[in-house]
């Protein structure tokens, strides 16, 4: 055998390996501790608009309330781990790429290995909270100010904060536009499920899909804002471009309604686990 043969034989043993039962269990636990976080900011947040204002509704405030509950520490590192199974597949994406006809090309990899990074620091912070740091990274509005004053303080800063808020804001709209065009279907094992489980996938993937892309979108406005009037406190984290959703014409209710629906991207997160194309 000749070592063009051996490289090969190398690279199809590494795929077998990074489409094999531990990957595939890495992205199921990783989407069920995703639904874990993203239900219970959906609660803190729904107490805020109902008048209490003490928890922090981000990922702070979610492991926080974890941490207070029996058994939280185990929780907290199990959350940890499943994060860090989802990184490691969509490292597997990036490197072999992914399911469906366009999984191996240059751009499908390219957002796995941006996923695989974010995964990587989310998986971080929980483990780090989960060692007893407490910190879990600092709350996402301290952690958006202090990024916010440090690049604007570089040469160019503001044009930086600037195209990367017009960036945030655009991705957001584009995961609200994909969850209300029901993109998620085509990597979900459909056959399945039975009629009334695929209509209530679709409420929790169009509705918390589009939620989560309002809160990006928003939360990439106040980027913009900050970079224009040049002042990094105009910079919101998770929490705070939650809480200004109540500032609104519209007040507490739409927060409300925004919390609920962080709440739905949690279960779909749950069905991602359960149905979702490895």
């Amino acid at each position: 055998m000749n070592a063009s043969a051996m490289a090969r034989g190398g690279r199809a043993g590494a795929q077998r390996a990074a489409r094999g039962s531990v990957t595939k269990g890495g992205a199921k636990a990783g989407f069920a501790a995703r639904g874990v976080i993203y239900l219970l900011v959906g609660l803190l947040a729904l107490q805020i608009a109902f008048g209490d204002t003490k928890e922090e509704a981000d990922r702070r405030g979610a492991l926080a309330e974890i941490s207070q509950k029996p058994f939280g520490s185990v929780v907290l590192w199990a959350l940890g781990v499943g994060l860090v199974g989802m990184a490691l597949w969509r490292l597997s994406e990036a490197v072999f790429g992914g399911v469906g006809a366009d999984g191996h090309s240059a751009k499908k990899r390219l957002v796995a290995l941006v996923r695989c990074v974010f995964y990587s620091f989310v998986a971080y912070s929980v483990l780090a909270f989960a060692a007893g740091s407490g910190s879990g990274g600092g709350s996402s509005d301290e952690q958006s100010r202090d990024v916010t004053a440090r690049v604007l303080d570089l040469p160019g800063g503001q044009w930086i904060v600037g195209v990367a808020g017009v960036g945030i804001v655009v991705a957001g709209l584009w995961i609200g536009a994909r969850a209300v065009m029901r993109s998620y279907r085509k990597k979900l094992r459909l056959g399945e499920m039975s009629p009334r489980v695929r209509r209530l996938v679709d409420v929790t993937g169009v509705g918390g899909g589009a939620t989560r892309g309002l809160v990006f979108a928003a939360a990439g406005v106040f980027a913009v804002r900050a970079a224009v009037e040049y002042e990094p406190d105009k910079a919101k984290g998770l929490d705070d471009t939650l809480r200004s959703f109540a500032g609104t014409p519209a007040g507490p209710g739409l927060l409300a309604c925004v919390a609920a629906g962080l709440m739905l991207f949690g279960l779909f997160s749950f069905a991602m686990a359960r149905w979702r194309k490895v």
